[in-house]
């Protein structure tokens, strides 16, 4: 399991390489300072000391590659279309507004984290705090329509896991579907300024499709069973999904937000199953 954001490279990166180093680098790699490299010790004739370097070596990888995944990876999701929605573009603008901060943190603590297997050798409440002082970093500058890209391949990997696991058991489930929400709304392709959004993603026409109809026919995005399963038929779920998906359509990523917080009647629902 290897961990460090890496934003796409720009023309500004290549100029400032060109300026500070005199090279001519036509794709220079930026990243953050932030590196984590966890391996499983499993070889069948010796290996290096990478321990030496920094590597942590362990018996087990899955449970660090679940941890990067369902907090970090499935954070950044939580935080891309709501944040677009908000008229943010730079990760870092997200992750310094309050608001953004208390929802990835509730997620995370609530709902993401009960999901986790034991970490050792790894303080997960504090790896959670770093995640958002890594996002926050104003210099990676990281764009939000990155995260959005591709939602397809990485909602079903990252954030469906959790809620499925969270039916399985009775966990929360509240944050978890408001992003799915906050997904189907961002691809309608329209945002709340009335300004197009360019959705990136290899099944773009059919989400699209599907996103639009969803003011008619609420349950229509998460109707592809190729994408969501079986989602669809778990009552739970899908109330919570078309009460987020209403307060989205009705009065915006913000305001949507801070009923999550706020609104006693949506949280509590997500405890226990609908009826």
């Amino acid at each position: 399991m290897v961990d460090r954001i890496t934003p796409v490279t720009t023309e500004a990166d290549k100029a400032e390489v060109g300026r500070r180093f005199g090279i001519d680098d036509q794709w220079p790699v930026v990243c953050e300072p932030f590196t984590q490299w966890v391996l499983e010790d499993d070889f069948g004739s010796g290996r290096p000391p990478w321990e030496d370097v920094g590597v942590q070596l362990v018996s087990d990888v899955e449970p660090y590659e679940l941890m990067k995944l369902r907090l970090l990876n499935a954070s950044h999701q939580a935080l891309c279309y709501f944040g677009h929605l908000a008229g943010y573009r730079l990760v870092h603008e997200v992750c310094q507004d309050p608001l953004f901060q208390r929802f990835l943190l509730a997620y995370m603590d609530r709902e993401a984290t009960p999901t986790l297997q034991p970490v050792s050798g790894i303080d997960v409440a504090e790896y959670k705090q770093n995640l958002i002082a890594r996002f926050s970093n104003p210099n990676v500058r990281d764009t939000v329509a990155r995260l959005c890209a591709e939602s397809s391949d990485r909602i079903p990997k990252w954030l469906l896991p959790v809620i499925r696991r969270n039916l399985a058991t009775g966990g929360e489930i509240t944050l978890s579907t408001a992003v799915v929400a906050s997904w189907a709304r961002y691809t309608e392709g329209i945002d709340e300024q009335g300004q197009p959004i360019e959705v990136v993603d290899r099944l773009k026409d059919t989400l699209m499709a599907n996103a639009r109809r969803q003011r008619e026919d609420p349950l229509a995005f998460i109707a592809d069973r190729e994408v969501f399963g079986d989602l669809i038929d778990d009552e739970r779920f899908t109330t919570l999904y078309l009460a987020v998906l209403a307060s989205l359509h009705a009065h915006g990523a913000r305001i949507t937000l801070e009923n999550l917080h706020n609104d006693h009647r949506i949280v509590s629902s997500s405890s226990a199953p609908v009826g």
